[in-house]
């Protein structure tokens, strides 16, 4: 008689509740914010802003640690920093105007009750003493920043709004782009007609204009950034290697490198615009972007955005300098001892915590760290790298014992055996499985395609230390598939039984009893695999719990093996009766929940979340109806 699914996937009846139950906060939300973000700029000395569309202004150290913050104001729908980041220009119906440093409001500057127009476009210009606002009347208006004083406008864009405006850098022409899909170029000061420039066939959403005021460049929804030289009425190159929408833009202050954010979350770096020669395309974002701005040396290029992550990148080398890993995951681990600590690859580089005083430890922000990982008995501390290397410390004497390389970075995915003889590590981009032996540090067994074809997403070790079950993602879809988990058996190089399910988490129950699988369906599947299978045969489904309504990113066991827990990119965590499959609280964080780890004696749950903190929860207190 087969055993019965449990399928509560679309009308789980469980309330989610809202949890006070954080005990302890790990680290702090490094370039992380709450909301979508609006705009960010570096300051004279290197430091970033950043405002949140529901108006809160962030002032971040180079490497993302938040200095200050500042409420100003959640009726704005526009935001705009001034030269230095020293002004801040916000609209809807009004003008308002703001110190930066002291987050203190400047001006307002109220529509005349004849002249009511929504502001649609925001500028400064270069030495911060004019702003220009852009209305859905199609007219931009000027205002001295000091004085707020009215002066002038133009009729830009008759019967149509104005989507973007741009003063050059030398301040002697301000650039205006249109609902009419035309960009327009003026004298700054006799607000006169210097050219007309019609090419776009979509929506013109960004301007922006070369250090040497020669060239202009306009960003369009018709796929391609163009270039032209004002006001010559042609474009001299369009830029079209990006995706269906070109969003924003921004040239370096030393006009090497122009930076064109597009639909595709990607930002393309150019080094010759007039000739089209491109530099790197930087890949991270996970969502779109809506600001970009460079360093006032030019080697660093900030961008942010609806993922409410500010992004740092060198733009020489293409490389992220700060913000989260690209396609990484939060992960934690627990190091048995005392104290217990936690370590975190939340930050670019490794931090950990005595969960007794919340204090930061050896040892901590040593390496880089992509994944990480601890030894059941407290010896070892893995940290796999964003390079090619899985650092493996000593965790007693917080010395480095040995560095193990992979084939291809990053390190995907780290993990103890239970015995905590053997390391494994993976890299998602090769398929292989690597088990190292650490007190020597050499590598015992190499599993080729350990997922049957698929990326490696996870990796977990079944108690009996000779099993290892490897699950990933088939994105080519080969036989009709969306990804597999392989169960194999390391002293024989055997794969004993392949699921054609794709996972993205896996644990083992500490009896060896059941195999759970975060699945790319929203759901979690536990297998029996106590039960012997035939050559061909998949284990059989024992629950498919279902009631997340994203991404489930962890899974895993209490120590006792009775309860089984998820966590998801919408911030919750379930947590179910592994006998009964009946599921029985499921608690809301304020953070998408990306990795959950126990402590040894099961008392306290540990979250890794996706704004790069950690919580302490109380495990007793999280079961509590």
């Amino acid at each position: 008689m087969s055993t019965p699914v449990s399928a509560p996937h679309a009308d789980e009846t469980v309330p989610v509740r809202p949890s006070p139950l954080v005990q302890r906060v790990y680290g702090e939300p490094r370039f992380h914010t709450d909301a979508d973000i609006a705009a960010v700029a570096f300051a004279a000395d290197g430091t970033l802003y950043s405002i949140d569309e529901a108006g809160l202004l962030r002032h971040w150290a180079a490497d993302g640690k938040q200095l200050a913050r500042h409420f100003l104001s959640d009726l704005e729908t526009l935001w705009c920093f001034g030269p230095g980041a020293k002004l801040l220009a916000s609209g809807n119906d009004d003008l308002i105007l703001w110190d930066v440093a002291s987050g203190q409001l400047v001006g307002r500057v109220e529509q005349p009750a004849d002249q009511q127009s929504w502001i649609t476009a925001l500028s400064f210009s270069p030495d911060g003493a004019t702003v220009a606002t852009g209305h859905d009347d199609g007219k931009v208006r000027f205002r001295d920043t000091a004085t707020q004083a009215f002066l002038g406008e133009i009729a830009a864009h008759p019967r149509k709004g104005v989507s973007a405006i741009r003063y050059s850098r030398d301040g002697k022409f301000v650039a205006t782009a249109g609902e009419d899909l035309v960009v327009r170029v003026w004298d700054a000061d006799t607000h006169k007609l210097v050219a007309e420039l019609k090419s776009h066939t979509d929506r013109v959403p960004a301007l922006a204009w070369s250090p040497d005021s020669s060239l202009l460049i306009s960003a369009g929804w018709d796929t391609s950034a163009r270039v032209w030289r004002p006001p010559h009425p042609d474009p001299l190159m369009l830029l079209n290697s990006h995706a269906d929408q070109v969003l924003v833009l921004a040239y370096s202050p030393d006009g090497k490198y122009l930076a064109c954010a597009d639909s595709d979350n990607d930002i393309h770096l150019w080094t010759d615009a007039e000739t089209g020669k491109r530099a790197h395309v930087l890949r991270g974002h996970s969502d779109e972007i809506k600001s970009l701005t460079f360093s006032p040396d030019g080697t660093k290029l900030a961008s942010a955005g609806c993922d409410r992550v500010v992004h740092v990148w060198d733009v020489r080398d293409g490389k992220l300098l700060a913000g989260p890993n690209p396609k990484g995951r939060h992960a934690l681990a627990v190091v048995p001892g005392s104290p217990v600590r936690l370590a975190s690859s939340g930050a670019p580089k490794v931090r950990v915590w005595d969960t007794d005083t919340g204090d930061e430890v050896a040892p901590t922000n040593l390496c880089p760290a992509f994944a990480v990982a601890a030894s059941p008995d407290g010896q070892w501390l893995a940290v796999g790298g964003t390079d090619y290397f899985t650092q493996l410390w000593n965790a007693r004497t917080n010395e480095l014992a040995a560095s193990l390389e992979a084939t291809k970075p990053p390190v995907g995915f780290v993990t103890f055996s239970p015995d905590s003889k053997s390391l494994v590590h993976t890299s998602p981009a090769d398929g292989l499985v690597w088990l190292w032996t650490c007190a020597t540090a050499q590598p015992d067994v190499i599993i080729v395609e350990a997922a049957d074809a698929c990326t490696l997403e996870a990796v977990a070790v079944h108690p009996n230390n000779r099993w290892i079950a490897c699950g990933g993602v088939d994105y080519m879809g080969t036989g009709e598939r969306d990804g597999a988990v392989c169960l194999w058996d390391v002293p024989t190089k055997d794969k004993l039984w392949t699921i054609d399910t794709g996972v993205t988490a896996l644990a083992f129950d500490p009896q060896g009893k059941y195999l759970v699988g975060a699945g790319l369906d929203d759901a979690v599947y536990v297998w029996d695999i106590g039960v012997p299978v035939e050559p061909g045969e998949e284990p059989p489904t024992v629950f498919v719990f279902g009631g997340h309504p994203a991404n489930i990113n962890a899974v895993c066991f209490d120590p006792s093996g009775s309860y089984l827990l998820s966590g998801c990119d919408d911030g919750t965590v379930r947590c179910w009766d592994v006998l009964s499959g009946r599921q029985l609280v499921a608690r809301a964080f304020d953070s998408p929940v990306q990795g959950l780890a126990f402590s040894p004696d099961g008392r306290f749950l540990f979250l890794a979340n996706g704004n790069t903190t950690c919580y302490q929860v109380e495990f007793k207190k999280f079961l509590e109806e």
